[in-house]
């Protein structure tokens, strides 16, 4: 763990020097140095800086200067999330954003963006403005919100701001944030010029697969629902109105190799795609294994689809990682009692997990394992720590036009990562910081946990607690 020496001052923002970390930069470069956050800006970086030499001499505002010892530790930007359900407000029964927040800042991740499925539906200015006074006085990281479109297309939905867009459920939903008709769903693609992004799933294709698999009693009968085709119908409609207006589009947590291969060879310079872990490491072997605890939407898929999946998004046909961090509560999941241990379906309580999905809520945690997964893949060599910040950090940033985030650079905002790349610990439900408590990844032995969080300046995680003092800051979008 990084050891810190100074004294923290409630009243300013402390300097920081890390010192002799592996940092990850821009374009493929890996320096073992030094790294000085002053302002809440990173104000240098060097192989060795000197303490004594930091502060300008012709400043009058000295500012004290906490050190951080980072030697085996590697330097990452700060994760972005780009996609979570925080459920605040209406649902924090299951979550809100203070909770969420503290999750983000053991998880590494500094900033994320949020849905509108909220209650009320975040369809209004009225409602963002009351999601943005609610992020200022809770939120331990920087935060940004999307506003949902409806079939009406309020007026709002092209005049709300700040907003990192716009978002589409064309299917697994259900009242006004449905939008499942093409005639609707085109007049929103030709009004305004802000990002859509889709939830990509034929409604009436589901709605006919449910008739058919109604009496089923496989375990993986949510995939089967929810299908391959459902999904590509989707994703082919949306892409369409997107090149014939050439709207600015985004495809949330792609989830098939259909999807993928489609957009390998028909995907305009200005979509982009994002991929969830859970989607490139679990598949429907999962329901057997911690039955509704794997139902999320869009659903779990073939090891084939995982494989399809993980070469586009090493090729860049993906753009990025999302968690689609969507709690709910173990009762709400059919799992009343708590769990201490990682969960296996075992045939006495089969009844207990195995519930009918229709009668299950889709959606699991994320923010808190991300990371871990995904740089516990780069250990193992399925790629790289530099792809591991791309993925999850500058590509989202450049997407959603975010500046001066996302890359360890001089001069840009110190919202910063130490991880330890070197020590396996299981995912355990008793430690994490999500109200829901557990985790679909429980038991899983991983790697490259945060050591300590930075957003803005401010150190807002370390010695495993989160700094309840620091405050993020709503996200500027170009």
């Amino acid at each position: 763990m990084g050891k810190r020496t100074g004294q923290a001052h409630r009243n300013f923002i402390l300097s920081i020097l890390i010192r002799q970390g592996t940092i990850i930069c821009p374009d493929n470069q890996t320096l073992q140095g030094d790294l000085y956050i002053r302002d809440g800006k990173i104000a240098a970086i060097a192989e060795t800086l000197n303490p004594n030499e930091l502060n300008d001499d012709s400043s009058t505002d000295l500012q004290p200067l906490q050190i951080i010892e980072a030697k085996g530790l590697t330097l990452m930007a700060g994760v972005i999330d780009p996609q979570v359900h925080f459920r605040e407000p209406g649902l924090e029964h299951k979550e809100d954003l203070r909770t969420a927040s503290h999750a983000c800042a053991k998880g590494g991740v500094t900033s994320f963006l949020e849905m509108p499925n909220t209650r009320p539906l975040t369809i209004t200015q009225a409602a963002l403005d009351d999601k943005l006074q609610r992020a200022a006085s809770k939120c331990v990281v920087n935060y940004g919100f999307f506003i949902g479109a409806t079939a009406e297309i309020l007026p709002d939905l092209l005049t709300a701001n700040p907003t990192c867009g716009i978002k589409i459920f064309m299917g697994s939903m259900h009242g006004d944030l449905l939008v499942d008709q093409e005639e609707i769903l085109d007049r929103i693609f030709s009004q305004g010029d802000r990002l859509i992004a889709v939830h990509a799933e034929d409604q009436a294709r589901i709605a006919q697969r449910r008739i058919e698999f109604a009496d089923s009693q496989d375990p993986a009968k949510h995939s089967l629902i929810q299908d391959n085709q459902a999904a590509l119908n989707a994703t082919k409609l949306a892409v369409k109105l997107s090149q014939k207006y050439q709207r600015r589009l985004h495809i949330l947590h792609m989830s098939t190799g259909e999807e993928a291969e489609f957009l390998r060879e028909h995907k305009p310079s200005w979509v982009t795609a994002e991929v969830t872990p859970q989607h490139l490491l679990m598949n429907i072997s999962a329901y057997s294994q911690i039955g509704s605890l794997a139902q999320m939407n869009p659903p779990l898929r073939s090891p084939r689809d995982q494989e399809i999946l993980w070469q586009a998004l090493l090729d860049g046909v993906i753009d990025f990682i999302a968690t689609d961090h969507a709690p709910h509560t173990l009762a709400e999941k059919g799992l009343a009692q708590t769990l201490e241990q990682p969960i296996t379906v075992a045939t006495s309580r089969a009844d207990t997990i195995l519930l009918e999905p229709a009668n299950v809520p889709s959606g699991m945690p994320g923010v808190e394992t991300a990371l871990a997964l995904m740089l516990t893949e780069a250990m193992k060599g399925r790629c790289t720590v530099h792809q591991v910040s791309q993925w999850m950090s500058g590509n989202v940033a450049k997407a959603y036009k975010i500046a001066h985030k996302g890359e360890i650079r001089v001069g840009w905002d110190a919202d910063l990562v130490l991880v330890d790349l070197h020590n396996y610990k299981p995912v355990r439900n008793e430690d994490l910081l999500t109200k829901c408590g557990w985790s679909s990844f429980a038991g899983w032995e991983l790697t490259g946990w945060a050591d300590t969080t930075i957003v803005g300046g401010q150190v807002v995680y370390a010695n495993g607690k989160v700094n309840a003092d620091v405050r993020g800051q709503a996200l500027q979008f170009g």
